[in-house]
């Protein structure tokens, strides 16, 4: 196929309109439930309070912002792909924001910024101060402005919308890969993605990963999770064609998320069972560096060690079903993974420089000949 051809055919899957709505009519449509901002998406969003006032003091002068992003789903209602921090800053402003569970937030206090000092504590609606309230003719004024809309008709491909999210992420404060997945699992399946946040809380997860707080907040101990899912049951030789295994990830994440055979707690099970095991034999040492000259486990989390163990150990779990959790297992599995380090092919594949499509088809089935008992 030629690439006018590939154009062509794509572009008929997406369908695109745009057209700038007023925030009066913004707040409206939020309020009548035919704008959904996702209020779960909040946790991923860092805008400080300046960041905010910024951009109500924008809207106040006139200075374009970007425009937002929508996909119409099939029922009409609009989701946010891509300005969620700034529809949400417009909304918790004029006090009308809802959490997760419906309750009206707080509405914001603004600071003073360069050009407009007198923002300083100015709310919306400020009975006990009426001097730092907005004017009746200030309200008017802030409504009356309007703000670009694009939006993806519901005729357009299922996952042209997740596709735009990962493309637009340019929000104030950048997202990791996981927390853009976050959000498209928040569209796609949020009881899949609450399913994903609760066991990340698992303690034997949490002992034996050992992430850092930067990790964590960035939601790479979701992304373990999610890795862990994918690869436990994925025929390897699929990694072996990829050129990103983020989006891979992401990919796979989408289809696994839509399947409606997904046994949910058949995968708990599984995920539990291992990183129990795990905690038994080598706890926090799980998935740290064994120096063989110093005879000792250090160092921090490595990614290619819980490829090669905890993936692994995964894909063997029906080894381990029946398995009592011994002292002499535990000295058994703690031997066979510091012969992992040891092992010339592990070292060869696990380097820093080593792609990914080369590193994960070959440490995991090694390590799946070491993780049995």
């Amino acid at each position: 196929m030629e690439l006018i051809e590939e154009i062509d055919l794509r572009k008929k899957e997406i369908s695109t309109d745009g057209y700038p709505m007023s925030i009066g009519e913004i707040i409206s449509l939020y309020k009548e439930g035919a704008l959904d901002v996702h209020p779960e998406f909040q946790r991923f969003f860092r805008w400080t309070i300046l960041q905010k006032t910024k951009l109500i003091e924008s809207i106040l002068l006139g200075i374009p912002i970007p425009p937002i992003f929508v996909s119409q789903r099939k029922n009409g209602v609009w989701d946010v792909v891509d300005g969620q921090q700034r529809l949400s800053t417009i909304l918790e402003f004029v006090g009308v924001l809802r959490n997760e569970d419906k309750q009206v937030l707080p509405a914001s206090t603004l600071v003073k910024t360069k050009y407009l000092p007198s923002l300083e504590d100015v709310k919306w609606e400020n009975s006990a101060n009426e001097e730092k309230e907005f004017s009746q003719d200030l309200k008017f004024i802030f409504k009356r402005e309007k703000i670009d809309f694009k939006i993806v008709k519901r005729e357009s491909d299922e996952n042209v919308k997740f596709e735009l999210f990962q493309r637009l992420n340019t929000l104030g404060s950048k997202l990791s890969d996981q927390e853009v997945r976050n959000c498209i699992l928040v569209m796609i399946n949020p009881d899949f993605y609450r399913w994903l946040i609760d066991i990340a809380k698992y303690p034997s997860f949490i002992e034996v990963t050992s992430l850092a707080e930067r990790l964590i907040d960035e939601q790479f101990n979701v992304e373990l999770i999610l890795r862990f899912l994918i690869l436990r049951e994925l025929d390897l030789n699929e990694i072996k064609s990829t050129q990103d295994l983020g989006e891979f990830i992401t990919d796979k994440m989408i289809q696994m998320s839509s399947d409606k055979k997904l046994d949910l707690n058949e995968e708990e099970k599984i995920f539990k069972r291992t990183f129990d095991i795990l905690q038994f034999t080598l706890g926090s040492n799980s998935f740290k560096r064994y120096n063989t000259v110093k005879q000792k486990f250090e160092g921090s989390f490595i990614l290619s060690a819980f490829e090669a163990i905890g993936i692994a150990l995964g894909r063997n779990i029906k080894f381990w079903n029946d398995i009592n959790l011994t002292e002499d297992l535990k000295e058994k599995i703690e031997d066979n993974v510091k012969g992992i380090w040891a092992n010339p092919d592990y070292q060869a594949r696990s380097g820093s420089g080593v792609n990914v499509t080369r590193r994960v088809p070959s440490i995991i089935p090694l390590g799946q000949e070491v993780m049995k008992p």
